[in-house]
């Protein structure tokens, strides 16, 4: 099984800039970007993570979540109530950083726990 990504963010354009740098990095990943609001605006959507996470989970990958903010860390807990727990995890932390390090652990073939170790990394390229 492998794992795949949601990048969660209030701007749809940082998420997929996160997306982008984090492919850069680990191309055999698969990513989706949940940023802003369902009609465009800044914020999150319960709706857009759900879809980005079944797709996902759908496909047979396990799914990493990182987010950019506080109220992005609730959505994605409302989401985890009603997902399987067991092939999802949240991982807070350092979204720019913490996306590229899970990446590219994973592009490596990490499990599931050292990508969500490698997500909450700090200054990995100091």
């Amino acid at each position: 099984m492998s794992i795949a990504f949601v990048i969660v963010s209030h701007s749809a354009k940082l998420a997929q800039g996160v997306v982008e740098l984090a492919q850069q990095m680990a191309k055999d990943i698969e990513f989706r970007a949940a940023g802003g609001t369902d009609d465009g605006g800044i914020g999150t959507s319960f709706d857009a993570i759900y879809s980005a996470v079944e797709e996902l989970t759908e496909a047979g990958h396990q799914v990493v979540l990182l987010t950019d903010l506080g109220s992005a860390d609730m959505t994605v807990e409302a989401v985890l109530e009603v997902v399987d727990g067991d092939v999802v995890r949240f991982c807070p932390g350092p979204l720019v950083e913490g996306a590229v390090a899970a990446a590219v652990t994973a592009q490596v073939g990490g499990d599931l726990d050292a990508v969500a170790e490698a997500a909450k990394a700090r200054d990995i390229f100091a």
